[in-house]
């Protein structure tokens, strides 16, 4: 995610990061690339440029020039003024204090805009245990209406739709009553959208706002296309008035200028960015986290966040007890992968940890299908020889290969790496922890 504008800032700041003393001429060297890492990123001219003065003003303050570390300090005001680019602190969806929050989404076709309020569907359920309904108002794209049903119900959200032949502002209109009498806390309206920004678009938009009166006009745009996002965020808050954005495809999106363009370009913050395909990659658009992955000091906080909705606390604490009882077996093993996945990529996980930016994660070569081949193996065993691989003899290791798809080199490489896992877990349940010499098999 933003591979490219991460590596070419980093880059930008590798000659001052460490530097034990800097002269104005250093921070003007670093602006400059700073200045073109951020041109290179579809940024906003205009934007660059407030935003180099801004940090260059910062920068050659006295405070910085004269202090231990100008170098991390330089950097920190670059984190600062990236997150105060993107929104500062953020923003949250307004609730109603009564009655259905109605949530109007806009966007042109192609932008992701019927995938975005399932999305948006699923996280509300999810993460504010919200019962949330789906308006299928979309009817000028053939088929939009069976896709909002399919993935709607995929989210585990209502969908009030009439088909395709119906008046879209009167079918928002008899959602948000069904919302109303059957008691839901959100109503998603899900709107039609056009390939460009057109006089018709703008009337019906206006109609349905006014018919349900919204909590929220949020306009979904796909990071994709860059300054063109920009260019469409500018004429959609001419005419519709949006709060804020739903910005799509970030994970897709290696140059990053729309992302960091849209808040100083239109004045309304990033919402929420869809980070894949699953209707579970969509988070929370932080700018300060976001600031802190773009400069490769990476995002503890979502990484938590992360694991605290995805693993099981009662589950971690059996877990536990099993380590300490030298009881976990290939089963248990499984189940922690199958946990980890539902995170989300490992490439995108890793990318949250400190020091890690988009070149040293593809150097990693990291594959997926690896995972795969692991729960293929494990899952072609018995439970007696998941509970105690040490009985898994040759005759078992060919079944196993054959069952899996793979090898009987790669059933033996899992059998020998739970070994030795199962050896080093046991070493840190009883405290005593193995050196850097055995970990790296050493005697």
């Amino acid at each position: 995610m933003l591979e490219t504008l991460s590596d070419r800032l980093q880059g930008a700041l590798a000659g001052v990061r460490s530097r034990g003393a800097l002269s104005e001429d250093d921070i003007k060297a670093a602006m400059r690339q700073v200045r073109l890492a951020l041109l290179e990123a579809d940024v906003n001219l205009r934007v660059v440029k407030q935003f180099t003065a801004a940090v260059g003003e910062r920068a050659r303050g006295r405070d910085v020039l004269e202090s231990l570390n100008p170098g991390q300090q330089v950097v920190g005001i670059v984190s600062d003024e990236l997150s105060e680019l993107m929104g500062g602190t953020g923003r949250e969806l307004v609730f109603a204090s009564g009655g259905p929050t109605v949530i109007l989404i806009a966007g042109l076709q192609g932008s992701g805009k019927t995938t975005a309020c399932a999305k948006l569907a699923l996280a509300l359920r999810e993460q504010r245990g919200l019962d949330v309904a789906l308006a299928a108002c979309d009817l000028q794209r053939p088929a939009a209406v069976d896709q909002l049903v399919k993935v709607g119900g995929q989210a585990g959200a209502t969908v009030y739709e009439q088909g395709t032949a119906a008046d879209p502002v009167e079918v928002a209109g008899w959602a948000l009553e069904r919302a109303v009498a059957e008691g839901r806390d959100v109503l998603i309206v899900d709107t039609a959208g056009r390939l460009n920004v057109d006089v018709a678009l703008m009337a019906e938009l206006a109609a349905i706002r006014s018919r349900v009166k919204p909590h929220n006009v949020v306009l979904v745009l796909d990071a994709m296309t860059g300054q063109e996002a920009i260019r469409i965020a500018d004429a959609f808050g001419e005419s519709a008035k949006f709060d804020g954005v739903i910005l799509t495809k970030l994970d897709g999106d290696a140059r990053g200028g729309a992302a960091l363009s849209i808040r100083a370009s239109t004045g309304k913050p990033i919402l929420y960015a869809s980070t894949g395909e699953k209707l579970d990659a969509f988070e929370r658009f932080h700018p300060d986290r976001m600031a802190q992955r773009i400069l490769g000091m990476g995002d503890v906080m979502t990484l938590v966040e992360k694991a605290e909705r995805q693993l099981d606390q009662r589950q971690a604490q059996e877990m536990e007890g099993k380590l300490r009882r030298d009881e976990f077996t290939l089963d248990d093993f499984l189940e922690q992968i199958q946990q980890i996945r539902k995170m989300g990529p490992l490439t995108s996980l890793l990318g949250m940890l400190p020091g890690l930016s988009g070149k040293q994660l593809s150097q990693l070569n990291l594959d997926e299908r690896e995972i795969d081949r692991i729960q293929a193996i494990i899952t072609s065993m018995t439970p007696a020889e998941r509970a105690n691989p040490s009985m898994i003899n040759g005759s078992r290791r060919r079944r196993i290969a054959n069952g899996s798809g793979t090898s009987v080199q790669s059933v033996n490489q899992l059998v020998k790496q739970f070994g030795q896992m199962r050896k080093l877990m046991r070493q840190v349940a009883s405290g005593k922890m193995p050196t850097l010499q055995q970990l790296a098999g050493g005697r």
